[in-house]
């Protein structure tokens, strides 16, 4: 993400020079600065992940020593970077102490699952299990054809049988592991021939999440307007009340 951004940014800048003839307008040093800023992004990200990956908590002052000469920029580049590990890795920034501004990195929607591999280098993928679960919701009834789910994936990089740098290998992922730590059911259409498969909520889902819950994180991500989906907005509103 950081790097497709600075391509781009490096691209606009070079073309603004040859447009100015190489004068640095305002234009210019906004553009560089935000050059900047999506650099000390992508460097505060990869230090929280290490902190999550430690079991560590950190603090504000520990995180300002990440952005170099920026850290009059520190509440942007915080906001830029917890909503980065909260949509694409799923892991919530968290304060625990606000007398010294204190942080812990913990799953989203409090899920147990991580995702991450003891034994060797891996990456959080609550971020997909969750848009996962909202997928399955805006489907009738709350069953997800196999071939819907996919053709929304792809849409975000996620492809079955294409390595991906953050979730591995996304089919064993949704059709076997998620399936055997009870976050999904994944079931043969009935009668379907050839045989064709669909998602469902599991029961570890419904204990940890609440479609409330889901469906404000699917919202958030996708910047959908939650009027498009009144009657689903109202189902997951009366579930949440009757579970207060």
């Amino acid at each position: 993400m950081a790097g497709a951004l600075e391509g781009r940014a490096d691209q606009h800048i070079q073309g603004e020079k040859a447009g100015h003839g190489g004068a640095c307008t305002e234009e210019d040093a906004e553009s560089l600065l935000q050059h900047a800023l999506h650099q000390e992004v992508a460097d505060l990200v990869a230090f929280l992940l290490l902190k999550y990956r430690t079991k560590e908590t950190t603090t504000k002052a520990e995180m300002l020593t990440i952005l170099n000469d920026y850290q009059d920029h520190f509440p942007v580049v915080f906001r830029r970077a917890s909503e980065c590990m909260q949509l694409v890795l799923g892991l919530d920034v968290k304060e625990v102490d606000p007398s010294n501004h204190s942080y812990v990195l913990v799953p989203t929607l409090g899920l147990t699952y991580d995702g991450m591999l003891s034994d060797g280098p891996s990456m959080p993928k609550p971020g997909l299990l969750v848009l996962l679960l909202g997928l399955i919701l805006l489907e009738d009834d709350f069953i997800a054809p196999e071939e819907e789910v996919w053709g929304a994936l792809s849409k975000v990089g996620v492809c079955a049988g294409r390595e991906h740098c953050i979730y591995g290998e996304p089919r064993e992922l949704l059709t076997k592991v998620w399936v055997q730590e009870g976050y999904v059911e994944y079931r043969q259409v009935p009668h379907s021939d050839p045989a064709r498969y669909e998602f469902l909520w599991g029961p570890w889902a419904h204990a940890e999440a609440s479609k409330w819950q889901v469906l404000e994180y699917l919202l958030r991500a996708t910047g959908w307007d939650p009027r498009s989906f009144p009657s689903l907005c109202a189902e997951a509103v009366s579930d949440e009340e009757e579970g207060a």
